[in-house]
């Protein structure tokens, strides 16, 4: 499963009213620091599908979430879990940083995997 563009409109169906946890990742095309964590957030959005949705919201096409939320920099990934933001990290981290962190809010692969 890839990840999805969320927009100020479709925000509050896709991540608030989600049944699964979503990981938002608010960036910009013109942030370099954004453009690096992309490919492992992809790559988190197939290792983790189903157990987390992988939501990206552009802030220069939808400026009215992050404002709303108090986005300040970018990258910034916000964990929501029941519509309740659970968890916020701010810039770019290396995949097992973020794998770690989505651990730590109860969300990985099943051993199985």
């Amino acid at each position: 499963m890839a990840t999805v563009k969320v927009t100020d409109d479709s925000f509050d169906a896709d991540v608030l009213k989600s049944s699964t946890p979503v990981l938002v990742d608010f960036w910009a095309e013109w942030c370099g620091p954004c453009k690096q964590i992309g490919p492992a957030l992809e790559q988190i959005a197939d290792e983790l599908s189903g157990k987390v949705v992988i939501a990206k919201v552009n802030i220069d096409d939808s400026p009215m979430v992050p404002s709303r939320l108090g986005v300040k920099g970018i990258p910034t990934l916000m964990l929501f879990k029941d519509g309740q933001m659970a968890s916020m990290k701010v810039g770019a981290m290396p995949k097992g940083k973020i794998v770690e962190w989505l651990a730590e809010a109860g969300i990985s692969a099943s051993a199985a995997a």
